[in-house]
């Protein structure tokens, strides 16, 4: 049997006070979610200006990235080369840049999403938020 770890209300909540510290020194209005790994919102928040849209992408590429073991980008890139089969895909509705896998000891043990500006700034935010669990 193996073991893994697994993300604590602590580690949610500095996941999202860095992803939003990131988000506010650019002024940029976001929506980001925190999930385990299956794709289970554990923590969520929608900063001050975000479309409310936001608080549905956010979530959504999160549960991508974690159902999906990769970055959400990875399934945006296969539809847009011609796997519009893959649109059909059950439980996988962010299929666009910006959930970011969180990784420890090569194990998915959870996502972050983020959704509010160009979907590569999403990924930097959600990159400034699972560096603040100083993993390696």
């Amino acid at each position: 049997m193996k073991s893994k770890a697994v993300l604590a209300c602590a580690d949610v909540t500095k996941i999202l006070d860095a992803a939003e510290q990131f988000a506010t020194e650019r002024q940029w209005a976001v929506s980001v979610a925190v999930v385990d790994d299956g794709g289970h919102l554990l923590g969520m928040r929608r900063l001050d200006g975000a479309a409310p849209m936001t608080a549905y992408m956010g979530p959504a590429k999160a549960n991508t990235a974690a159902l999906g073991r990769r970055e959400s980008a990875a399934f945006e890139t296969m539809i847009n080369g011609g796997r519009q089969a893959f649109l059909s895909a059950p439980q996988l509705q962010g299929m666009l840049e910006g959930g970011v896998p969180i990784v420890v000891d090569g194990q998915v043990v959870g996502a972050v999403g983020v959704s509010g500006v160009k979907s590569s700034e999403d990924v930097e935010i959600a990159q400034a938020g699972i560096a603040a669990l100083g993993l390696s």
